[in-house]
């Protein structure tokens, strides 16, 4: 059992473990390829060793996810920034088309989902701790460029457009800090340490809803630029804690392979294209549902929006519980066949002009969202078992899937924006979800539902 720390800040030896790491000289801990790094990094990490993780180890490991929680909600909250202030905007005197305010929710998906294979692997190269700080510290540029902005109506809209785009830093965040937290746990307490942190991370979506409505609100009207000033205080401390109470690993090794392995199997391709319906969806209408209120319910209050990023965060947990008991497969179609009735329920509210209806409609699409999140996950390591492919293929799986699901989050706002533009109505966008989730659940059943992989219960 060995776990050596190089620092170049005070440390509080409260751990074996850690006191190992403060007693190490510098320049005997500190191996050739590390020397000309600056942080505190932990030479030597193994997780899987009972000894190293219940004599320090573990209160390690926590300390580092909860710094990595509170850095990852924060990235959220910016990423879906956008999506509570673009419904606004009018009554702060911007004049946009439909397509505009759509373009505005959507780009930061995008953005955010093309960004998170490249900070996977950026906690390997500069470190977890480093790399959280660094990321955190980026949060600030989508928050102030946004004080900025909004404070003008006058403000050109490719400018708007692009400040925009930088909110979608905050869904890289995402990908790096699982990847962080996934290297320090042992296999055995991984999933509960991925899911918590996943969890922590989505709910930021539902505190930005919840918090922007009520804090832009003045005697005046509304003062938007509130909205990325308040969390400007928060990045900073996130970039704080991640400084004082997170380690770097060494043990932490890039492995470019297990995306080329991933990418030469169908499986991978399979999966994301059914991650786009589950993980995608969820994205899409978090930053979708606060406009679709505002333009077809405009007597109700906005703060309610919130509920459904809420509902869809927490019942991803619930998602990988029934996984493990009854197999993903059958979860999944499931969550399919929910997704679907909440969206036939939103087309017949919109027919009627029922908020009950649609708002209820909505949740259970939001929760069947989460719950189809969860299961989509807990299938990829037992597709790759039982096709027989490697552990390799399965990591990289994992990030593929998530970044082309998170594309998901633009294809819907932009479903909306054309189906508003073409027809003057939402409801052909629905139905073309509804397509979707016929064709997502008809994939999973035909390829993972039947042989081998039914007898496995994937």
């Amino acid at each position: 059992m060995s776990a050596r720390t190089t620092q170049d800040e005070p440390t509080n030896a409260s751990s074996p473990v850690e006191a190992q790491a403060v007693a190490t000289p510098t320049a005997t801990a500190t191996t050739t390829a590390h020397r000309h790094r600056t942080g505190r990094w932990i030479e030597h990490w193994d997780p899987e060793d009972e000894t190293l993780w219940h004599d320090g180890g573990k209160k390690i490991a926590r300390r580092n996810l909860i710094a990595s929680i509170f850095a990852e909600f924060l990235g959220f909250a910016a990423w879906a920034l956008w999506s509570i202030v673009v419904p606004q905007l009018p009554a702060a005197g911007f004049t946009l088309t439909v397509d505009q305010m759509f373009w505005l929710i959507a780009v930061p998906s995008l953005v955010g989902a093309t960004l998170r294979i490249p900070y996977t692997f950026a906690v390997p190269v500069f470190g977890g701790r480093n790399w959280t700080i660094v990321s955190a510290l980026l949060l600030l540029l989508p928050v102030s460029a946004l004080a900025v902005v909004v404070q003008n109506p006058q403000t050109p809209f490719p400018v708007m457009l692009g400040v925009a785009a930088l909110a979608g830093l905050g869904g890289g965040n995402f990908a790096s800090s699982m990847a962080n937290i996934s290297f320090f746990y042992p296999e055995k307490e991984k999933g509960a340490a991925l899911g918590w942190n996943a969890a922590g991370g989505n709910l930021g979506t539902a505190a930005v809803q919840l918090v922007v409505p009520l804090v832009i609100v003045t005697a005046a009207g509304v003062s938007l630029e509130r909205a990325g000033l308040i969390f400007i205080p928060f990045v900073l401390l996130a970039a704080i804690l991640a400084w004082r109470y997170m380690d770097n690993l060494s043990t932490a090794k890039a492995d470019p392979r297990s995306f080329a392995v991933a990418v030469r199997d169908r499986h991978t391709w399979i999966i994301s294209f059914i991650y786009i319906g589950t993980f995608g969806s969820f994205i899409g209408f978090s930053g979708a549902f606060p406009t679709l209120l505002k333009g077809q319910f405009p007597e109700m209050t906005l703060s309610i929006a919130f509920m459904g990023a809420l509902v869809g965060s927490v019942s991803r947990p619930l998602g990988g519980i029934l996984s493990d008991k009854i197999g993903g497969v059958r979860v999944t179609i499931s969550a399919f066949a929910v997704m679907t009735i909440g969206t036939l329920g939103a087309i017949y509210a919109l027919g009627s002009h029922s908020f009950p209806l649609f708002f209820g409609s909505f949740l259970l699409l939001f929760v069947a969202t989460g719950i189809g999140n969860g299961s989509v996950y807990r299938m990829i390591p037992a597709v790759f078992r039982v096709s027989g492919g490697t552990l390799k293929a399965a990591a990289g799986c994992i990030g593929i899937a998530g970044a082309v699901g998170a594309f998901g989050g633009f294809l819907i706002p932009r479903g909306f924006a054309m189906s508003t533009t073409a027809y003057g109505s939402l409801v052909p966008a629905l139905y073309v979800f509804i397509g979707a989730y016929v064709v997502m659940a008809a994939v999973t059943w035909f390829v993972y539902g039947r042989g081998a992989m039914h007898a496995a219960r994937v």
